[in-house]
């Protein structure tokens, strides 16, 4: 079995930076703003009573610097926050197949988990009028206001990722209470007095060390260890910081662990910060701030009526048919950018949950599925000006590459597994439909995961045109061109693909299924650019080219008048079915589109979206928004939208009060992020489309948006885009490059050709 270094020295990625994940270390302290940075006309969502714990994943406000999350609760008397730590996973490598050649999904594969519960007790508190609790988008705060006993209370909870700490500031007069802090593992939490701390420590059995540590400081009153707890009296601005972490490292020549990372004493560094609480916030606010400004919505103007209901209040007025809420539609989508700023910054990737857990046992153990859900986690980022969240994902492959390509390679053509390769060759690298984070697959293989990958991971390159991220991911993209050479079958028809399983439903053992054909035309035509910018491996490009155009494409079915998603004209699926597996080409992809495509075929694509149907769960609503949106068909797209957003009441598919998407199993629901992600995504689809060399304004606006405006978008080709509009035409536009310098802008029937150098901008007015 290859060392990374070996592996990486072998695909020539070594030297080039291609990992820069941090361990869990200590960190100098963070430069301090001089002025105070605080946005004060915020985007929030808003509640007049605190959440219910047994409902924390519906009802929790979340927060993160995407290490840290946490759900804040909001109680008075008893205020309580989910913690995590984005890689606190059980788990292995998983390499040991099972019985029928495909690899283990129970806990071999493992899961993310809960690294911590903190309680804040006030109880001479209770009875408190007044109250309102809020997610602050704008500055990424959690408050808390109320009033006791004539007396205004405060209270500011955020995840700092200059400090790398949760912070949770009380504000008020004569403020007493405890603080408890919990591992969820069977970990039994001491009292630290020299350090006024309370710590836990544990591991798991496949070493993975944790720890957790709470402090707490105030300029008056008196904090102390009391027992396992902290106890606080008489205090009128009290700081209490949280830190934890892992010995988790991306290298998979280490086995992804440090032994020497000792997880308590770091956390108890980072715990010990004493700046001024005013100090705390507004670092951590000019902080995300810098993100978060970057793209300004503009949906249009709501009425004072809807503005003053609280959240989950507007949230089903707007479902009952009534007048459209166009900054209500707004904030859910600054909403998903909030989610994309504190899930994803420097560490492992947006899962199916992301930061956010309320027990030990998520389901599909919140992994990381490769069949569109880590993919959609992911659209919105570039779109929304986020460009730089983009890079966990890619740092995340390229750390587990050396794992999943030793994998392949060991047991890929395993006799027993239905899905391997019949001509018995095997190269490269592929994964399972699912991934851990310790270079393992679970589940059942899915050979087109790899392209799909590639197709998110060149994507973004498409929105920066970043020569050195090309070069970082380079060789995931090599290799999984290298597993499809080997792994196509020549038929009459062309190049296809072996048995497989078109996700997630039909035959098991179809060949040349949709799905596959269409990423595998993507990879290999994306690998040909990439070793013509890098100037590597362009005779391999070459022959990518050439297996390409022999690849066999789909076609419409006579029978149905759908795109076919096998090659059959029967339509031999679930009819309504959740994927759009074979639309794959449409969106996210491109190469059947509205102006090189045949009629006939966008008709295809057309009456597939057609048979699916108008309802999903959310994340099959959310690719059915983008799909109709590049179809130009604003009503439909606006009205699956709405779907997304509507209401979850009794455990229906849905948003919660808090916004996150619920996932119906019936009699309950979970909560699933790939659609707090995607149908944002599918709004601004409707606002800008963008191919490289095209950029198409307000392809399907609908008429509950008809003026408004937003800034920062951001377009392939390199540029970003301002774009307002009035009555449903362009008024304004700005392009800036942040790298093309080509590309023909279109409002309508009107278009113009425009050339930029990088950091150049054009105004423009259709």
């Amino acid at each position: 079995m290859s060392t990374r270094r070996a592996f990486l020295k072998a695909s020539g990625v070594l030297g080039l930076g291609a990992l820069t994940l941090p361990t869990f270390t200590a960190h100098a302290a963070p430069q301090r703003p001089s002025s105070n940075p605080l946005n004060a006309n915020p985007t929030t969502l808003w509640y007049p009573a605190p959440a219910d714990e047994a409902k924390i994943i519906e009802q929790g406000l979340p927060i993160g610097n995407g290490r840290l999350g946490a759900l804040v609760g909001g109680g008075v008397e008893k205020d309580f926050l989910y913690l995590t730590d984005v890689t606190l996973w059980t788990g292995e490598l998983n390499d040991t197949l099972d019985g029928d050649g495909q690899l283990p999904y129970d806990g071999r594969f493992g899961t993310f988990s809960l690294l911590a519960k903190l309680y804040i007790e006030m109880p001479a508190h209770a009875g408190a009028t007044g109250y309102r609790r809020a997610l602050d988008l704008s500055n990424g705060i959690v408050t808390t206001t109320y009033t006791h006993g004539g007396k205004q209370y405060r209270r500011e909870i955020f995840s700092s990722h200059p400090d790398d700490v949760v912070i949770v500031r009380l504000k008020g007069p004569q403020q007493t209470g405890t603080i408890t802090l919990a591992g969820t593992h069977g970990e039994p939490t001491v009292g630290d007095a020299p350090h006024t701390a309370a710590v836990f420590t544990g591991s798991f059995p496949n070493r993975l060390a944790y720890s957790g540590v709470v402090t707490a400081f105030s300029p008056d009153g008196t904090v102390k260890v009391d027992g396992a707890e902290l106890a606080f009296e008489n205090c009128s601005d009290l700081v209490i910081v949280f830190s934890g972490g892992t010995n988790y490292i991306p290298d998979a020549a280490a086995g992804f662990l440090d032994p020497l990372v000792e997880p308590a004493a770091i956390a108890l560094e980072k715990a010990a910060v004493r700046a001024k609480a005013d100090a705390l916030l507004h670092t951590h606010v000019a902080d995300y701030r810098k993100k978060y400004d970057r793209q300004r919505v503009d949906l249009g103007k709501s009425t004072d009526a809807q503005r003053a209901m609280d959240t989950w209040t507007r949230l089903q007025a707007r479902a009952s048919g009534g007048t459209p809420d166009p900054e209500l539609e707004a904030s859910y989508l600054q909403f998903g950018r909030y989610l994309t700023i504190t899930g994803s910054r420097d560490n492992l990737p947006i899962n199916l949950q992301g930061l956010w857990l309320s027990n030990n046992n998520p389901d599909w153990y919140s992994d990381y599925h490769t069949d569109i859900n880590i993919q959609m986690n992911y659209w919105l980022a570039d779109r929304a000006g986020l460009s730089d969240t983009f890079e966990a994902l890619a740092d995340y492959c390229v750390a587990q590459l050396p794992a999943w390509t030793n994998t392949t390679q060991a047991v890929y053509q395993d006799p027993r597994n239905r899905f391997r390769n019949t001509n018995n060759r095997v190269a490269g690298w592929a994964v399972a439909f699912s991934t851990n984070i310790y270079g393992g697959s679970g589940w059942w293989w899915h050979p087109g995961g790899n392209a799909w990958l590639c197709m998110s991971l060149f994507e973004h390159y498409e929105y920066t045109l970043n020569r050195d991220y090309l070069a970082k991911i380079y060789p995931l993209l090599k290799g999984a061109c290298e597993f499809w050479e080997a792994r196509l079958v020549e038929t009459p028809q062309g190049l296809v693909d072996d048995y497989d399983w078109s996700p997630e439903h039909g035959p098991q053992d179809a060949r040349g299924m949709t799905y596959a054909q269409e990423i595998v035309h993507n990879l290999f035509g994306k690998y040909r650019i990439a070793t013509d910018v890098l100037r590597r491996d362009q005779a391999y490009g070459r022959k990518m080219s050439a297996l390409r155009d022999r690849l066999y494409l789909p076609e419409v079915s006579p029978k149905t008048g759908m795109l076919q998603e096998w090659m059959t004209p029967d339509d031999i699926g679930e009819t309504t079915h959740r994927h759009l597996s074979p639309l794959v080409g449409f969106f996210p992809g491109d190469r059947i589109n509205r102006d090189d495509s045949p009629a006939a075929l966008i008709e295809g694509v057309k009456q597939l979206l057609i048979t699916r149907g108008m309802e999903s769960y959310g994340w099959g609503l959310a690719w059915r928004v983008a799909c109709w949106a590049r179809l130009k068909d604003a009503d439909r797209a606006y009205e699956l939208f709405l779907k997304v957003i509507r209401p979850s009441i009794n455990y229906a598919n849905g948003s919660a009060a808090n916004f996150f998407d619920m996932y119906s199993f019936g009699d309950r629901s979970i909560f699933q992020i790939d659609a707090n992600l995607g149908a944002p995504a599918g709004m601004l689809e409707m606002l800008l489309y963008s191919r490289p060399g095209v950029i198409e304004l307000l392809p399907a606006l609908p008429s509950a948006w008809k003026t408004g405006s937003v800034t920062g978008i951001g377009a392939r080709g390199g540029f970003t885009v301002d774009l307002a509009w009035r009555d449903g035409k362009v008024t304004n536009v700005v392009v800036r490059s942040v790298g093309g310098t080509e590309t023909e802008v279109r409002a309508g029937r009107w278009s113009k050709r425009i050339k930029l150098r990088k950091g150049q901008s054009v105004t423009l007015r259709p």
